[in-house]
């Protein structure tokens, strides 16, 4: 068998787009990685040619390939960063505690699929290989390099639980974060789903959607074929006008250019949310979800509108109602808003896991973690105490320790 070859791809181009789908489908028949379009090779490419995910931003692809010969048997989307935004995992306290040790925390290496905090990052391997062997060997090949090129931290953001052991197990240290996802437990139609609830939460969710409706509007879906071009630049300019709102604090990273392309090369992962009065073609306001298997992501939205309720209908109501007859099982809407869990969303951990060259900075962090993950899944329980509908909920466990208090670290 040819021996090994690590390499550090600068660009998606760099690596086969056939080989990269090979790995992300997994062994025959699985598709795991095929259902989340978070990954697919197309998206990732799409965000550097559009000018969303490039080094003038604050990205640049540094992918870790491993070959034997010219077969890609195994890589790691990453990128250095020289800030942490469009992450949302929010480490600026680890920055700070660099700076009081002297220490420089940008640029940083990450992986993730950029701005979207989706479960779902891990290593890909070709199906024959030893996937814990190569993910310790990649984890050293990090190392290596973060350490040739004074690089403080390697992060991996909302990992897939089937490989956080395998990374765990080779030394990376664990940092819980909180997300929102509405599971369904098999409702046949968007009535089964509000039975769910208690008497008041079910007439307030009534109560939200009339008013829509009573301000003469009509959300219609839209999803792959069936969603034009013109659809698709007009949620840029939704977007775009959502993010504007928020000045200074805006968040808007993808390129018109992303939008526009997305129409042609993405629109099998497309949904479209239009709030219209007539045609669902000239919408006064959109969101936009991502569907991967039996899967659905709320990303963005929009709306020329101020109208009480309209965010809830276009983001969750309409989508969660989709999704029922839709066949989905799983509804991530996004970072942020603890007001989902009024609206059937339960709050679950999702998974980071880091590495540090520093020996100080990494003890200071590691000591930190623990507590902290603690904290968080405290508090991840009490909110799901108080959920207004009926929900099948297991707690999870982090690692114990014995003061579960987690002040900032530092």
């Amino acid at each position: 068998m040819a021996e090994l070859q690590a390499r550090w791809h600068q660009a998606m181009a760099e690596l086969p787009e056939d080989q990269w789908q090979a790995l992300l489908a997994g062994p025959e028949g699985s598709q795991a990685g095929a259902n989340l379009p978070f990954y697919d090779w197309h998206w990732l490419q799409l965000l550097e040619t559009s000018g969303s995910i490039v080094p003038r931003q604050g990205w640049q692809p540094c992918h870790l390939g491993l070959w034997r010969g010219e077969q890609l048997v195994a890589v790691a989307p990453l990128y250095l960063k020289g800030h942490s935004y469009g992450e949302f995992v929010f480490d600026q306290a680890f920055a700070q505690v660099a700076g009081q040790l002297g220490l420089r925390y940008y640029p940083k290496l990450v992986g993730m699929s950029p701005l979207s905090p989706v479960q779902g990052y891990r290593f890909w391997f070709a199906a024959e290989e030893d996937a814990a062997e190569l993910t310790a060997l990649m984890l050293e090949l990090i190392d290596d390099f973060c350490r040739r090129n004074s690089i403080l931290s390697c992060n991996f953001l909302y990992v897939d639980p089937a490989w956080q052991p395998l990374a765990e197990a080779a030394g990376c240290a664990l940092w819980l974060n909180q997300q929102s996802q509405w599971t369904n437990p098999g409702h046949a139609d968007f009535e089964a789903y509000l039975a769910s609830f208690n008497a008041n939460q079910r007439r307030n969710i009534r109560r939200e959607r009339r008013s829509v409706q009573e301000a003469g509007l009509t959300v219609t879906p839209l999803a792959g074929e069936a969603i034009p071009a013109a659809l698709l630049r007009r949620m840029h300019d939704f977007y775009e006008q959502h993010c504007s709102r928020w000045g200074a604090w805006g968040s808007k990273y993808l390129s018109e250019a992303f939008f526009e392309a997305a129409a042609i090369e993405l629109r099998q992962h497309l949904v479209l949310f239009s709030a219209h009065r007539g045609d669902p073609h000239e919408p006064v306001a959109m969101s936009l979800c991502v569907r991967g298997g039996d899967a659905l992501w709320g990303r963005y939205w929009g709306s020329d509108l101020e109208l009480d309720n309209l965010h809830f209908e276009v983001c969750y109501y309409a989508p969660i109602e989709w999704a029922i007859a839709a066949g989905i099982r799983l509804f991530d809407p996004g970072a942020g808003g603890r007001h989902k869990r009024r609206r059937g969303f339960i709050a679950e951990p999702r998974a980071s896991l880091h590495r540090w060259s520093q020996p100080q900075f990494d003890a200071i962090l590691r000591n930190w973690l623990p507590g902290a993950n603690q904290q968080l899944l405290a508090e991840i329980a009490a909110d799901n105490a108080e959920l207004p509908f009926h929900a099948a909920y297991d707690p999870p466990h982090a690692p114990s320790r014995s003061d579960a208090s987690a002040p900032a670290p530092g």
